[in-house]
């Protein structure tokens, strides 16, 4: 199976996935595409990504987007280390961690909400980065109250608290909690008194698949 992978480096979406491949010890093709730059709207990228947005996975002759079906499609076809619970319940819980990153946290922070805000509405740059930790640390007290009512189930059933954002090991929720850290420390965004999800991202960054995955370690880095 050919696998290629068109990416962004400063793409939370795209670093989901880069994490996902790496906690699979899935090998593939490194294609930067440069968001910032422009280069996923060129003719030669549109006509491979009908969304033309980031990240793109082709596998053999198919094109996957969106982070999170990619990453299910993964884990479905890759299944160890799974990436989600075994039972009905776990999943939808770990869904609802994941989604409350990828649906209400990073959708109205992503560039092209961001760069709306500079070259229409005009905003500078205080106030853009005022609209962005506002949205960050928002949705980040949401996230840490799920993660207290999760320990509180886990705590009534018997089990030691969550070493990770659900559980003992790495699940599509802690794929996404970590590009949104590494964003909100980007913009110096408020990030005290969220005890539980901040020592679930520094879990993640314990294990190898996580640094390896992170934007400082890509080929299309630049600081």
């Amino acid at each position: 199976m050919c696998m290629k992978l068109h990416n962004y480096y400063r793409s939370s979406a795209s670093f989901r996935v880069r994490i996902a491949m790496a906690l699979k010890g899935l090998d593939y093709e490194y294609l930067a595409i440069h968001l910032a730059r422009g280069e996923h709207r060129l003719p030669e990228y549109a006509a491979l990504s009908a969304d033309r947005l980031v990240p793109l996975l082709e596998v053999d002759d198919v094109r996957l987007s969106q982070s999170m079906a990619i990453i299910e499609y993964l884990d479905e076809t890759f299944p160890d280390p799974a990436l989600l619970p075994a039972d009905a319940l776990g999943r939808a819980q770990v869904r609802g961690l994941a989604q409350t990153v990828a649906c209400e946290i990073h959708p109205v922070n992503n560039l092209r909400v961001l760069k709306y805000l500079s070259n229409v509405l005009k905003l500078d740059e205080e106030a853009k980065n005022r609209w962005y930790c506002h949205w960050i640390r928002d949705g980040l007290e949401g996230f840490e109250r799920q993660l207290i009512q999760l320990n509180q189930q886990r705590r009534q059933a018997g089990l030691a608290a969550s070493r990770f954002c659900f559980g003992d090991s790495p699940t599509m929720a802690d794929c996404c909690l970590v590009p949104q850290i590494f964003n909100a420390q980007r913009f110096d965004c408020d990030l005290s008194g969220l005890p539980l999800t901040m020592a679930a991202f520094e879990a993640c960054m314990q294990l190898p698949a996580f640094q390896q995955a992170q934007p400082a370690n890509c080929p299309d880095f630049q600081p």
